[in-house]
């Protein structure tokens, strides 16, 4: 089972996610800066690095694998070992393992493991739709020119005549004002008035956790591969009435797929496969990294369909996200 999205879920709320036997990922906060070279604004970020000694286990991730999945703690670690065995047979066969927005793993020359985390991975809740931007410098405006050129000019000096001209003027105003009464609407003070009731956000508190729960989930959006085709001989858990697959061709749009596993044996996703089409689903089979064989249960048109959808299918298959394909 591919374990990668019970960690990118954990990296977003805690500082600190190990996996017990590998290592551990960290999480680093660097604050907002500016590269004066190129002009670039980038916000804060929370950048992932990896600790191989932070190899013990604290329960964190098999419990939130337990709790997601409905396994027992016992299963959940026999989930985790068999992934780390994995893993680590690959790397040590000189391939390289990668884990969406996250990084990649492979081993040096000196048979040591090295990670090269995701730049373009941010992990800070607080700067979500925050992006770097370039801003030019303004042509022509130079700020020290424009310093020296003010230290040169005299002061200037108001004449006695601009200041009698001014308390000509000033005078009879004050007189006017003076003479009008107190009782006019010109000196009220206009309060605006607001509702202190509480329940009168109830609306707008609902609709923003909905958008900050979306982004979650659109933070795990990535490019997968062609949709794979079954075949019913080596898969006996689905009939060749079950399959209900097709291959897109190059000239249609995206479309975004509500993926509910994820399996490194095709035997176990073909049974998932098979469970989805007998809940009313249309499910496909489509390659994920690394080898892994990733289920969709529903394709969409469109992202906050695809959003929708997830919630009412992830109530009884936990762990969905969406992912986007062509």
């Amino acid at each position: 089972m591919d374990i990668t999205a019970f960690i990118r879920e954990l990296l977003f709320g805690h500082d600190c996610v190990i996996i017990p036997g590998f290592g551990g990922f960290i999480g680093n906060y660097t604050p907002a800066r500016i590269d004066k070279t190129e002009n670039i604004f980038h916000p804060p970020v929370k950048q992932i690095s990896f600790n191989r000694n932070l190899n013990h286990n604290d329960g964190l991730l098999i419990g939130r694998i337990s709790e997601s999945s409905g396994l027992n703690y016992g299963d959940a670690r026999n989930l985790v070992e068999e992934f780390v065995r994995d893993m680590t047979s690959r790397l040590a066969k000189g391939e390289k393992v990668i884990f969406d927005h996250i990084g990649s793993f492979a081993n040096n020359h000196e048979g040591n493991v090295q990670f090269e985390p995701d730049r373009e991975a941010n992990y800070n809740l607080n700067s979500y739709g925050l992006a770097s931007f370039q801003f030019l410098p303004l042509e022509g405006y130079d700020v020290k020119r424009i310093i020296r050129h003010s230290d040169k000019d005299p002061v200037r000096q108001t004449s006695i005549r601009k200041y009698l001209w001014r308390a000509a003027v000033i005078i009879p105003l004050l007189g006017v004002m003076i003479a009008v009464p107190l009782k006019t609407d010109l000196f009220k003070t206009k309060v605006q008035s607001t509702n202190l009731n509480p329940l009168a956000s109830v609306e707008f508190e609902n609709n923003r956790s909905a958008v900050e729960k979306s982004t979650k989930q659109d933070s795990s959006i990535s490019f997968v591969q062609p949709v794979v085709k079954i075949d019913s001989s080596s898969s006996p858990g689905i009939k060749p009435s079950d399959e209900v697959i097709s291959v897109p061709s190059k000239s249609e749009q995206e479309a975004f797929c509500i993926i509910a596993g994820s399996f490194k044996s095709e035997e176990n996703a073909s049974g998932l496969m098979k469970k989805l089409s007998d809940d009313g689903y249309t499910p496909e089979l489509l390659n994920g990294p690394n080898g892994f064989y990733r289920v969709s249960a529903l394709r969409c048109g469109n992202l906050s369909e695809a959003i929708q959808k997830r919630e009412s299918i992830g109530r009884k298959y936990s762990g969905t996200w969406v992912t986007r394909t062509k």
